[in-house]
Formats: structure tokens, C-alpha cells, sequence
């Protein structure tokens, strides 16, 4: 059997603007500006045997040219390599950076990579890659987040709620975190009197309060049976969120803003929340999350990743427990992929399609395709 190689590598860097700025607490507290893109460093990996493979990572606001850039630095190192060796080329990757750092931008820039050779390993056996990892599911629970952002009234707020739910969505996130909380308290329970005690509502407080503010937040919220109650404190308080998790009713979710394995760890290891929210592009791609998953598995934690439900679709569906998948159109809105993902009865409908199951539409990636760089 002969050995496949990796012969060239583009590495692009796209811009793609959302339909309308979206402000959630982080806005409102006066830390960040509204959201108005979302900046996407892409790669395509072709190998000597012809093999193709798509991955991406993702930015919020500030920070996408600085995974570009690191992006084509790594890009080199793998010419020539064997395209099965995913592990050790991660950490090829990540040792040749090791000087800025062991996450962040240093391991969010091999994400696309990552995600590209698990996509070529699975063409080549012939499978998707939630086959190829092992499936549990072929439906995930998926919950909608754009129409609950607070630039939104909260009639606005209700009004998409409706339309999402009516579209296959199966819960609804709203954002709270102001700076009086009885505010956030008066938007849920409007939203839960509107759509009934059945559907599955999530909240979002950005990091914006500190424990004792969360605490009495979290005891008014108690009322609403929600799944669950999202970064109610800082990103790296771990003893914080394991002190929520203990005394509220209502399960702590966090996880999005840690940008690796190694940060995750503590969280994990402490069992510090309730639903684990890790996000496979922000903490280096499918070969870090693939761990994720099993220390979730071993603490019976609910998988519910943050954003990237083109990428997390297929994962939570290698995830033995319970999981959610979020629903965000952002990225389907201008059409920056060839594919959609198909929502129905509140679950999402896992690809079967081969690979990680996504190609770029390139009229459209042409016109929000900011540079591209050829590797070979």
C-alpha cells in the first residue's frame, strides 16, 4: 500500500458580514461594539492521490487576520507530509509556535488543518465523519441564538422565537447580563408566557456578573425551568461556576471563551458545570475535541458546543449522552458553503454526506475572500 502526501495547501481569509449588528451584555455593559462579522480563515489540503480536504477556523470581531497569518506560517510545515499522521502533525504545528503560547490564536490557527485531514481520512475510508468516529445519533437537539441578542425588543425577541420554532428549532437562547438583572428576569419570563412551559429555554449572561450578582440573578431564574444558565461569571472562574453549579436549581453551562484542551481541563476535572460548551475551532480542532468528549462522557455531562454547528453537527453525534447542537444562520444567510443543515421536529438532522460533509461555494467565497494564499 502506498503512502499519500500532502501537496499544496490555499489558505484563505473571508469576511462574512451578518444581516444586521447583534449586541449581546459584553455590548451593553460598554466592554465590546455590536457584532457585525464573523472572519472565517479556511483551508483546502489536496493530496498526491487526489484527496481534498476543507477546514475552517472562525473569529469574533478582532483577530481573524492574526489566525490568517499564522495559518500560512503553519501551512509549509505540513508540504509533504503523510495526510494519516493527524496527530502528530497537530503537535508539529503547535511546537513549531510554541513561543507565543500553547492556545489561543496559536492553537485556534491549526484548527483548519485539523479539521482537513480528519476530512480526507474519512473521504478515504469512504465515510462521514461521524461514521468514522462512531455515531450514537442521526438526530441532535438544536436550540436557535440569533433572534435573542438585546439590541432586539423582547415582543422582537418573541416574534423570531416563534418563527424559528416553527422552522424545526427546538429551544431558544435569549442573552442576559445586564446591568439590573431584574430586566433579564422581566425578558424571561415574558418569553417563557409566550411560547409555553414546554420549550426549552436557554440564557446567556456574557460573563457579566460577578458570583454574588449571579447567585441572585440565578435564584429569580430558578422559576423558569430552564436548561440551562450560561456564562454567569468570568470564562476562567472555575471555582465560581462550580459554586453556581451547587447551589442553583438550574445546570451551568460554560466553555466557549477557554481556547484549549489544557485550559478546559480544570473545568472538566472539577466538574464545574453542568453542560461542558467547549467549541472544537477555538481549542484547535477535532483532535483536541475528540478528548473533550471523553472526559464528558466519563463525568455524564451534558455536550452542548458553542457556535460552529456545520462542524459540531457531526460530533455531537459521536457523543454517548446528551447533547445540543446551536443554531445560528449566519453563515447560511449569504451561502458561504454548498450545503445546509436540515432542522425538523427541534432536532437537527446529521449529514451522512462523506467527510465533514462541506464545500465552499466559490462564487460567493470570491466575493467575501479577503486574501488567498497557495501553498505547494
Amino acid at each position: 500500500m502506498s503512502i499519500d502526501a500532502i501537496k499544496s495547501i490555499e489558505v484563505k481569509l473571508i469576511k462574512v458580514p451578518l444581516a444586521k449588528a447583534v449586541s449581546d451584555a459584553k455590548v451593553i455593559t460598554g466592554k465590546q461594539t455590536p457584532l457585525t462579522e464573523v472572519m472565517i480563515t479556511l483551508v483546502r489540503i489536496q493530496t498526491e492521490a487526489g484527496y481534498e480536504g476543507l477546514g475552517y477556523t472562525y473569529c469574533k470581531r478582532f483577530g481573524g487576520p492574526a489566525q490568517f497569518s499564522l495559518a500560512k506560517e503553519y501551512a509549509p510545515r505540513l508540504i509533504g507530509e503523510d495526510p494519516n499522521d493527524i496527530s502528530r502533525l497537530w503537535y508539529k504545528l503547535l511546537w513549531s509556535s510554541i513561543s507565543i503560547g500553547d492556545s489561543g490564536v496559536a492553537v485556534q490557527s491549526i484548527t483548519p488543518f485539523d479539521i482537513a485531514l480528519w476530512d480526507i481520512k474519512a473521504k478515504r475510508a469512504n465515510l462521514s465523519i461521524s461514521k468514522l468516529l462512531g455515531q450514537h445519533h442521526t438526530h441532535v437537539p438544536c436550540y436557535n441564538t440569533t433572534g435573542g441578542f438585546l439590541q432586539d425588543s423582547i415582543e422582537e425577541v418573541i416574534d423570531n422565537a416563534k418563527k424559528v420554532l416553527s422552522q424545526g428549532a427546538g429551544g431558544i437562547k435569549i442573552k442576559v447580563g445586564q446591568a439590573n438583572y431584574m430586566e433579564d428576569v422581566r425578558r424571561v419570563a415574558a418569553l417563557r408566557e409566550a411560547i409555553g412551559d414546554d420549550i426549552p429555554i436557554m440564557v446567556d449572561a456574557n460573563q457579566q456578573w460577578d458570583v454574588s450578582t449571579a447567585l441572585k440573578a440565578g435564584r429569580h431564574l430558578d422559576q423558569f425551568n430552564l436548561v440551562w444558565l450560561e456564562e454567569p461569571v468570568g470564562a476562567h472562574d472555575v471555582e465560581g461556576h462550580h459554586r453556581l453549579s451547587r447551589t442553583l436549581s438550574t445546570p451551568i453551562a460554560t466553555g466557549e471563551m477557554l481556547t484549549s484542551f489544557r485550559e478546559g481541563l480544570p473545568y472538566l476535572e472539577r466538574a464545574a458545570f453542568d453542560v461542558c460548551q467547549l467549541d472544537c475551532p477555538r481549542i484547535g480542532g477535532i483532535t483536541p475535541y475528540r478528548k473533550v468528549m471523553e472526559r464528558c462522557e466519563e463525568k455524564r455531562l451534558v455536550l452542548a458546543p458553542h457556535y460552529s454547528m456545520e462542524i459540531h453537527l457531526p460530533l455531537t453525534a459521536c457523543y454517548n449522552g446528551d447533547v445540543w447542537v446551536e443554531h445560528f444562520e449566519w453563515f447560511e444567510q449569504i451561502g458561504i458553503f454548498n450545503e445546509k443543515v436540515e432542522m425538523k421536529n427541534g432536532m437537527m438532522i446529521v449529514p451522512t454526506r462523506l467527510g465533514i460533509g462541506l464545500s465552499l461555494n466559490e462564487d460567493v467565497s470570491a466575493k467575501y475572500t479577503i486574501e488567498t494564499k497557495i501553498i505547494s
